[in-house]
């Protein structure tokens, strides 16, 4: 327990700073030291303290005042007073003030240490209430996986199947099809549910930040390195890690992951000393990894290492069953989160989301969703609120050029206006495309 737990000695007497140093530094503790109130409050601005063991008179601020800003500022710190002049007054005054307790100089050894197990015990309690309420709100808030179509449930059989085994699982589809959610699904019916499950957006972050991220920091490791950071490998211990967008990672990443889920040992950046944490990895990419691996991008011994089991989530557009089922989920979920009462939907309008193939799939629709809740005039739901109108090809369109123009102006807002995944997409040359444009006189939104 010892080695967990950081001491905080402020006294204006060397001898006394120096003993207690040396005697918590050999139980295991990590300690540090303050000669007065002041310098303390300053440590404490940058650093967190498990335990202070704080004089009561000491020049300048006396021990009680600091005793109150301490409290001020971070109530959960275990402050215990050491006073040459114990009084009945000052106990009950220490106490009042929020002391765990109170000790009178000259120390007996195992009073003392007595003392600081009993802190250590209170801290150690405190961390595992914390943990279990963080993990039993996150099972509470998995959402519902809405759907009965043949595909979804395929997915859901899959999850049912790999949900308790240690395997790593790699979740493939396009961005919005519920991925996360999927992960999820396979954490909390897992023998693993009562531990976390972290999440790491690999996308979103540079190389050294993803490094520090998944395996922490020393203090002092590079700037701004203000104090020790546990990783999300760390923090994942006894649970699951969700590593998205995994395709992102930079080569260097991927030789570092390799190791990693090889030995499940690694060193926080910036130290020596090697952490073991027993966690489970699952994956999710909207990216052709093997191709990847073809190309030369993605290491193949990393591939295998991760694609144990692969999980596909399909694409809204090939579960357009499910529609109706989503959208009266969002609807309720967006009407009572706004405090308004449930909002039917139009059948046309209703019509009009299962034939839009939705390039931005769940998510697009629950964005839609929202919106028309927001816009509309709370009655009902219609057509006129959901902005798919233009992008659906309608079969009373009977021209073949105003087919081939809504066609092609909802491949470029799929692709936003990006020209060579939109070519590619038409199977047409940029050079045909741009004339298309032209012929049409198509512009994207906002311009």
């Amino acid at each position: 327990m010892s080695k967990n737990i950081s001491i905080l000695i402020v006294d204006d007497e060397d001898s006394v700073r120096e003993s207690l140093y040396s005697w918590f530094k050999e139980d295991g503790y990590k300690v540090e030291c303050a000669e007065n109130a002041k310098t303390a409050l300053s440590k404490l601005e940058s650093n967190s303290f498990d335990i202070i063991l704080a004089d009561v008179k000491m020049p300048g601020m006396d021990g009680l005042e600091m005793l109150r800003r301490i409290k001020t500022l971070k109530k959960e710190s275990i402050v215990i007073v050491m006073t040459a002049f114990a009084t009945v007054d000052t106990a009950v005054q220490a106490l009042k003030d929020g002391a765990f307790d109170y000790i009178t100089k000259p120390f007996d050894p195992d009073d003392l240490s007595h003392l600081i197990r009993n802190a250590s015990k209170q801290i150690s309690l405190a961390y595992e209430n914390e943990n279990l309420k963080e993990r039993m709100v996150s099972l509470e808030n998995v959402d519902y996986i809405i759907g009965n179509s043949e595909a979804i449930r395929k997915v859901l059989h899959d999850v049912e199947s790999v949900a308790q085994s240690n395997s790593s699982v790699i979740i493939t589809g396009e961005s919005g099809t519920g991925k996360e959610l999927i992960a999820k699904a396979i954490h909390s019916n897992s023998s693993r549910r009562y531990f976390p499950l972290v999440s790491v957006h690999c996308g979103a972050l540079t190389e050294s930040l993803l490094e520090s991220e998944l395996f922490g920091h020393e203090k002092g490791a590079f700037t701004g390195a203000m104090y020790n950071r546990k990783g999300r490998f760390e923090m994942a211990d006894s649970g699951t890690i969700f590593l998205d967008e995994i395709a992102t990672i930079s080569p260097k990443m991927q030789v570092e992951l390799l190791r990693v889920l090889e030995s499940k040992i690694f060193m926080r950046v910036g130290g020596n000393k090697e952490i073991t944490s027993d966690f489970r990895v699952i994956c999710a990419t909207n990216r052709n990894l093997k191709q990847m691996v073809e190309e030369g991008t993605f290491r193949e011994d990393l591939f295998y290492r991760l694609n144990v089991v692969n999980i596909h989530v399909p694409p809204l557009r090939e579960r357009t069953g499910d529609i109706p089922m989503l959208t009266e989920y969002f609807i309720k979920k967006y009407c009572i989160s706004m405090n308004k009462p449930p909002i039917p939907i139009d059948p046309t309008a209703l019509q009009r989301l299962e034939e839009f193939d939705f390039p931005g799939n769940i998510r697009e629709l629950e964005n839609m969703v929202e919106r028309a809740i927001v816009i509309g005039n709370g009655k009902k739901i219609t057509l006129r609120d959901l902005p798919l109108e233009k992008n659906i090809i309608s079969s009373s369109v009977e021209s073949l050029d105003e087919q081939e123009k809504i066609h092609i102006s909802h491949i470029l807002s799929k692709y936003d206006w990006n020209i060579s995944r939109t070519a590619k997409a038409l199977q047409i040359d940029r050079v045909t495309l741009y004339n298309k444009i032209k012929k049409f006189n198509l512009k994207a939104s906002g311009k």
